[in-house]
């Protein structure tokens, strides 16, 4: 197949949906698809091109045997409503004419949302290029922009819910990153075709993980750790996690010497964390800059606790962070501050240890008990490693997403026998992995 990835957001750009989209592209990419990913150049989070590729309207790269085609976007460094919007919106319109102007016609357009933009430019390009629809939800937008205090205008509140909704009953296919999500849109647009593709981790990472050991000291020595009890948190510094409850838990565990805490990434809220930190006197508290995704198998390795924290709402319920499983694929126990499908994931899994989102205390206490119980830790790492890797092994993952990408060319096209010629053009159709029942069995889970 003839396969085009829009996506405002892409590697070297780091986060959840770069990883995974660029995980999926590679995938399909190996197993004979012909994918191109049509995508900004990177400034995320940081609101700035990254240098060398500043200066350019477009550029077309060549990675894996994917095709990358990166165009202009206006970027700003304020969080502000209206710049993000001009963010998106710039990048929806040009991505149109780009793709148009730049793009070969495809069997299929696969738009991953939010930005809800981003799935009506992919909506109109499957119609330039005779493709069909898929639509990929990673949040529901616009309900979390809401809670998140982002958008606030009523009217214009009620304008991108319908937008939304008139989205996924167009979509040939719509795949949504959790099972609330996928339930949200099914009760909304009961006709619309869905399937829950969750995040997950590759078995090249568990691999990786595994040989990091040998460089964990190294690493520790590196971040100024060494002969501590290491309490990891790596990723967006965003509203949605609520990583105040963090330095909270920091300042009740501070008589602890041998306890630090190590937050990697960036974010909208990395410069009030860092404040508050300074104010409150937390020197068990250390902040580092996002790092190329090569090094976040040794990063991993190199942590005793990984933090997964999300804010107390209703609507993050049903969220599956990504570092999760990134964290159980490493083979690290976590303490895990959320409530719904990750909760359910953790205690399932026998990974970590849970406790109410924002409960300061709650979190020092489960971060005592590793602390004081290496088996417990140890034997919580081990589980995750399993776990992850029987149910949610993103290699797996990608076998289910072909077989019903194939499947779904198959039964909306033979009709006319285009199905037929185009897999005759490239000799013998490769043979896919039919697990769609798994997908709908992880969905009961």
């Amino acid at each position: 197949m003839r396969i085009i990835f829009l996506t405002q957001y892409y590697p070297p750009e780091t986060g959840a949906a770069q990883n995974r989209l660029s995980d999926l592209s590679k995938r399909l990419t190996n197993a004979g698809h012909r994918v191109t990913v049509l995508t900004a150049l990177p400034s995320y989070p940081k609101g700035k091109i990254y240098p060398g590729y500043r200066g350019r309207l477009t550029m077309i790269e060549e990675e894996a045997g994917i095709r990358i085609v990166r165009i202009w976007a206006y970027t700003t460094k304020k969080k502000s409503f209206v710049p993000r919007i001009l963010n998106y919106l710039s990048f929806s319109l040009l991505s149109i004419v780009f793709g148009w102007w730049t793009l070969e016609n495809a069997d299929v357009v696969f738009a991953e949302s939010p930005p809800l933009f981003v799935g009506f430019s992919g909506y109109l390009l499957s119609k330039l290029k005779d493709a069909k629809f898929v639509l990929n939800i990673s949040d529901l937008w616009p309900e979390s922009a809401v809670v998140l205090g982002v958008l606030r205008n009523q009217r214009l509140i009620r304008c991108v819910t319908w937008a939304e909704e008139w989205l996924y009953c167009r979509a040939s296919l719509v795949t949504g990153q959790t099972q609330g999500i996928v339930d949200s849109i099914r009760t909304r647009c009961p006709e619309t075709r869905i399937h829950l593709m969750t995040n997950g981790v590759s078995p090249e990472f568990i691999v990786a993980t595994a040989q990091a050991l040998a460089s964990r000291e190294r690493v520790r020595r590196e971040f100024g750790v060494a002969g501590k009890f290491v309490i990891g948190y790596a990723g967006l510094h965003g509203l949605v996690y609520g990583l105040e409850v963090v330095l909270k838990a920091a300042n009740v565990l501070a008589k602890f010497d041998k306890i630090q805490f190590l937050l990697i990434g960036d974010g909208p809220e990395k410069h009030r964390l860092q404040e508050k930190a300074k104010l409150d006197g937390l020197v068990n508290v250390s902040f580092f800059s996002t790092l190329p995704a090569a090094r976040m198998p040794e990063i991993f390795t190199a942590m005793d606790v990984m933090l997964i924290t999300l804010r107390r709402h209703d609507l993050f319920k049903g969220t599956l962070p990504s570092k999760l499983f990134e964290s159980m694929g490493a083979g690290v126990p976590v303490v895990a501050a959320m409530q719904g499908e990750a909760q359910r994931v953790v205690e399932n899994a026998h990974c970590g240890i849970c406790v109410e989102p924002e409960d300061a205390p709650a979190m020092a206490e489960a971060i005592l008990t590793l602390f004081r119980d290496p088996a417990l830790q140890r034997r919580m790492g081990e589980n995750g490693r399993e776990y992850a890797s029987n149910h949610y092994n993103r290699k797996e993952i990608a076998e289910q997403f072909e077989d019903l990408l194939v499947n779904r060319l198959v039964a909306t096209r033979s009709k006319s026998g285009e199905v037929e010629k185009e897999v005759s053009s490239e000799g013998p159709q490769r043979e896919t992995m039919n697990l769609r029942h798994v997908a709908e069995s992880k969905a009961e889970d």
